[in-house]
């Protein structure tokens, strides 16, 4: 099963990095890219991807604060944080939101493919 992911940071650069990154894993398909929360609202919503990487740090609507309305407009899509802010200062925060895992930059990819390839298998535990 190929899991759906889209990804959303406001830097293009690192995008395009994290495209070609997840795409090294034959299981994940990147099918959508936004570079603020209320592109990713849209995204979600129209996409439906199976993980949804997200930066915290974004101009408008910040990440956390997002997750819980990307939760209602997708509740079936895992959300995988990924963010320079350490682990341990914001990272019981974003599990209470709603995000399934949460990956600092600057960790090698291989982790953050692997937490993204749980996250989906996970979520297709409860698709029909």
């Amino acid at each position: 099963m190929t899991i759906r992911v889209a990804v959303c940071d406001d830097m293009p650069e690192l995008r395009t990095l994290l495209r070609f990154a997840l795409q090294e894993d034959a299981a994940l398909e990147v099918v959508g890219e936004a570079e603020d929360a209320d592109e990713a609202l849209l995204l979600v919503e129209d996409l439906r991807p199976h993980v949804l990487v997200l930066d915290l740090s974004m101009p408008g609507t910040g990440g956390l604060a997002a997750i819980p309305l990307l939760r209602r407009a997708a509740p079936d899509t895992a959300i995988v944080v990924y963010s320079a802010l350490p682990a341990d200062q914001l990272g019981p925060q974003v599990l209470a939101a709603g995000a399934e895992r949460y990956v600092e930059k600057g960790v090698p990819l291989d982790e953050l493919r692997r937490a993204v390839r749980e996250a989906g298998e996970a979520q297709s535990a409860s698709w029909p």
